[in-house]
């Protein structure tokens, strides 16, 4: 094997490694902010690889699925790596045969690969902006496993579900058009900045959700207490996400995402993040914590506090909702009565009423 191929291969690895615990870290985080809520109110990141309790399945179950999950993910994102600070100028280029690339586990069988070669065509397609049809996912996985189409892709969907927060929808039925599509009406549908990228909807969603279990106000450092635990830093680089200050305290602050603000008399000055208008309009927390309970590989009353908190908020929007409904229809009836009297101007009797004693 030549050297360059071979130290290409090397470089690769030492990617897939280095990003191979992406969403897991995702779920340890989230698990040691619950536990942290829970036991004590003093911000303490300690034991981060706890879990949520088990849902129907061991806790072992759960690991060997997230790893999987994320072994294939991370090396996804690694064929599809961005950099987003000018409008993917410096991005690395990706070839088709790269977005195929996929680092073989021992013991795997080609039923078990397919939905990981999926996943890395979805993304690739994602980033250069090109149409997904289902013809061509067809292609990847090859006629032996045409019939198996509907469970492989459904796999590769949900483990991009779960790192991106984009889902897989079906956007021309004729053509068998697919596109994934972020759970944000973030710009550039999730990659926020012009030009290709991956979504940043995930780190997101993940903020919002580290913001609901705060008690809806989570302070600056426990934020990127957090973003650690996630291999997210302020001030260094991410091959997603770019610059993460700046996109977290700027970009998503000046979208209205996210409100960050000082909190008030701190001397010297602190800062505090809360949900922003848009995040408020276009999610909930229901949502949010589905989202979190998917990552989690569980169901969202695995956070009994935050469950209920989450299904006050629905009750009451739905409240909402009919109030303002009916609101609207009181609006358009009353109206409706008015405009009855005056469409039409009255009727004047000298015009259209005939003389008594004038023979028609």
């Amino acid at each position: 094997m030549p050297r360059s191929h071979k130290s290409k291969l090397q470089a690769s690895e030492k990617r897939r490694q280095a990003r191979g615990e992406a969403q897991g870290e995702v779920a340890q985080a989230i698990a040691a902010v619950e536990e942290e809520s829970t036991i004590s109110s003093s911000p303490q990141c300690e034991d981060a690889a706890q879990s949520l309790p088990p849902s129907g399945s061991s806790s072992t179950s759960q690991r060997r699925r997230r790893a999987q999950a994320t072994t294939v993910t991370s090396t996804a994102v690694s064929s599809t790596r961005s950099d987003e600070d000018s409008n993917s100028q410096d991005e690395d280029r990706v070839s088709p045969c790269e977005a195929s690339y996929y680092t073989e586990n021992p013991g795997e069988d080609s039923l078990t690969r397919k939905p990981g070669l999926l996943e890395q065509f979805l993304l690739y397609k994602y980033k250069m902006k090109q149409p997904i049809l289902k013809e061509d996912m067809l292609k990847i996985i090859g006629p032996n496993y045409e019939d198996r189409f509907p469970e492989i892709l459904k796999k590769a969907s949900e483990r991009i579900e779960i790192v991106f927060a984009v889902d897989l929808k079906e956007i021309d039925s004729t053509r068998q058009s697919y596109d994934l599509v972020s759970k944000l009406k973030l710009p550039n549908n999730g990659r926020v900045r012009a030009g290709r990228g991956l979504p940043k909807t995930g780190l997101l969603m993940n903020i919002l959700g580290m913001i609901f279990m705060k008690g809806n106000c989570a302070a600056e450092e426990d934020i990127w207490k957090f973003l650690g635990m996630m291999r997210v830093y302020a001030g260094r680089k991410h091959f997603i996400y770019g610059e993460p200050r700046k996109l977290i305290t700027k970009d998503l602050v000046r979208l209205q995402y996210l409100e960050y603000r000082q909190v008030a008399n701190s001397d010297p000055p602190r800062f505090e993040f809360l949900w922003g208008p848009k995040a408020l309009a276009e999610t909930s927390k229901m949502k949010v914590l589905e989202f979190l309970a998917k990552v989690n590989d569980t169901i969202p009353s695995a956070f009994p506090s935050y469950y209920e908190e989450a299904l006050q908020e629905e009750e009451e929007r739905v409240q909402t909702k009919a109030m303002v409904r009916a609101s609207n229809i009181a609006k358009v009836i009353i109206p409706s009565r008015a405009m009855s009297q005056n469409i039409f101007p009255p009727l004047v009797k000298s015009e259209f009423c005939y003389s008594p004693d004038k023979k028609i």
